[in-house]
């Protein structure tokens, strides 16, 4: 798997229509206000590696352990309830201007567990997304991106995700085209660098751009663009010991859902036109 210890890694809350709701954390967000309706809500920090000693900003040290795995999801040590988040995760360059992020560029895309602590009272988002080493999950493969706007690649794309459990698979995830995102492409790309320049810490939501500095700037991130909307079985089931993640990214031109069942119930996972990530919970 690809080395992103050196990238930042954020998350972006409430981007695809009705998953805060399913996900029970709306009310998390409630005195959250967006000029737009259909705006995500603000962006979180999964991992962050940080340099800076001295930095008065400096995150909580569980936010500089190192959280992502193609292969497994370890749960957390305590008893809560964790639910795998289906999505799509962005490899970006990141150009900077007086300390202010001035341009995003997407250069890669691949299927992307966002796995979360489902807990009321947590104080930030984050304190929901990394729980220590394994904790987070990115596709082996990842795809170009020939451009991030419409008329590209990744307009033939759809994700789905599924759990296998006792050798069964159950689709978890909504069967869903990528435009299906509220914000996508230029306007996605606009609203990150908007929102990491003036994001506050208030309610859920933190200073990013403070733990950027203490970051010393990368110039390089990992940013996952939001979960899709859960089936219903994905929405009232938890993951167990024994469980196996699955999130797929397919070129429908070639591929429909039924091919893509039948390649993972066989659990082939690799093909030059796919993303797959599959992780076993432990």
């Amino acid at each position: 798997m690809k080395d992103f210890s050196n990238f930042l890694g954020l998350g972006i809350a409430g981007n695809f229509a009705l998953h805060l709701d399913q996900a029970g954390e709306a009310e998390d967000f409630k005195d959250i206000i967006t000029e737009d309706e259909a705006a995500p809500k603000g962006m979180f920090p999964f991992y962050l590696p940080c340099k800076i000693e001295s930095s008065s900003k400096r995150p909580r040290p569980i936010l500089s352990t190192y959280p992502l795995s193609c292969q497994k999801i370890q749960l957390p040590n305590e008893q809560v309830n964790v639910q795998a988040e289906p999505e799509v995760g962005l490899v970006c360059e990141i150009e900077y201007k007086d300390g202010l992020i001035a341009k995003i560029t997407p250069t890669h895309f691949g299927a992307y567990n966002d796995c979360s602590i489902r807990e009321a009272g947590r104080e930030k988002i984050s304190d929901k997304k990394n729980w220590g080493k394994d904790s987070k999950g990115i596709a082996q493969t990842l795809l170009s991106i020939d451009k991030f706007s419409q008329g590209g690649i990744m307009d033939k794309y759809t994700i789905c995700s599924f759990l296998r459990r006792d050798s069964k698979l159950h689709a978890y995830g909504e069967d869903v085209e990528l435009s299906g995102y509220s914000y996508f492409y230029e306007k996605l790309t606009e609203w990150i660098t908007n929102q990491i320049n003036t994001q506050e810490d208030f309610g859920p939501l933190e200073d990013i751009k403070a733990y950027i500095k203490a970051c010393d700037y990368p110039t390089k991130a990992l940013i996952s663009i939001g979960a899709t909307r859960y089936t219903p079985y994905g929405e009232s089931t938890f993951l167990q010991r024994g469980d196996e993640v699955i999130v797929a990214l397919y070129n429908r031109e070639r591929y429909t859902l039924k091919d893509i069942q039948a390649l993972l119930e066989n659990e082939e996972y690799s093909d030059k036109e796919l993303s797959i990530l599959a992780q076993e919970v432990l």
